[in-house]
């Protein structure tokens, strides 16, 4: 599923193409996905000039001139892709289609039909069901070592679990709270108030370390994401613990372990996170 840095990276390549551009046209190809597409959607959306692309969590944000925010969820498989021509025929999984008013395409493609599509008036915005109660973004002055601190103290559960917690700290998926719950040397099964305030501002460094480093790579491809052009990340070159179980660890040589939690597999060396 793709996390903050992929999505990140979707939103930095639609800003360089389709801002300033009208959607003269939008097809849709299928309406029910995760969730039925809005019948409104495209009469809010045609004549509109796209202003601006931003991200909340793990959604993309597209604003137009007309006060209305379109909202896009890539789902498990998922690609928001720009093609500099309309395409002479759509392909299977091509589900909605935004013809642009300097003839390219924004085009919505997901095999497996878990992304969204939807959108509301940008002052209804925060108050959206899929985006109200989310908590702050972790590369913001929101999220440091003293709010991960203060979030610990009073939870028992084990560290990772709490990390992917949407309500708590947004966009640390899977693969990047294995990542820098290694480079923070911190423990995945560790009791949260365990952790010392100390270990607390290390790890909230190593995740904003983490998701940096995955975004100037382009994120991770180890599926189906590709980023707005379509081209693969490269992040998961640098992985050093995630799905890397028997291979021996980059710092000691000891063998990466694999566990379950929360029902997502949890990469780690029990030698290095203590």
């Amino acid at each position: 599923m793709p996390e903050l840095p992929e999505v990140e990276t979707v939103c930095r390549g639609l800003r360089q193409s389709v801002l300033g551009r009208r959607v003269e046209q939008v097809e849709l190809r299928r309406r029910h996905i995760r969730v039925p597409i809005p019948d409104e959607l495209p009469e809010r959306l045609e004549g509109a000039v796209i202003l601006r692309v931003e991200r909340r969590a793990k959604y993309v944000l597209i604003y137009m001139d007309n006060d209305y925010v379109m909202i896009v969820h890539l789902g498990m498989s998922g690609r928001l892709m720009v093609l500099s021509v309309i395409p002479d025929e759509y392909a299977k999984h091509d589900h909605a289609a935004f013809i642009l008013s300097d003839g390219q395409v924004m085009l919505f493609n997901d095999p497996r039909r878990f992304g969204v599509i939807t959108g509301c008036d940008a002052r209804d915005l925060q108050h959206h069901p899929m985006l109200a109660g989310l908590g702050p973004e972790p590369l913001s002055d929101d999220f440091d070592g003293e709010y991960l601190y203060n979030l610990c103290a009073s939870r028992k559960q084990p560290i990772k679990p709490l990390l992917m917690d949407q309500k708590w700290v947004v966009g640390v998926g899977n693969i990047y709270a294995s990542e820098a719950l290694f480079s923070s040397k911190t423990l995945p099964e560790r009791p949260a108030n365990s952790v010392s305030r100390k270990q607390a501002n290390l790890l909230a460094d190593s995740i904003k370390a983490t998701l940096l480093s995955a975004i100037d790579s382009g994120g991770s491809t180890l599926r189906n994401y590709v980023d707005s052009r379509g081209e693969a990340g490269y992040f998961q070159h640098r992985f050093f613990v995630y799905d890397k179980e028997g291979e021996g660890c980059v710092v000691c040589s000891c063998p990466i372990k694999r566990i379950v939690q929360a029902g997502r597999a949890t990469y780690f060396c029990a030698k290095c996170q203590k």
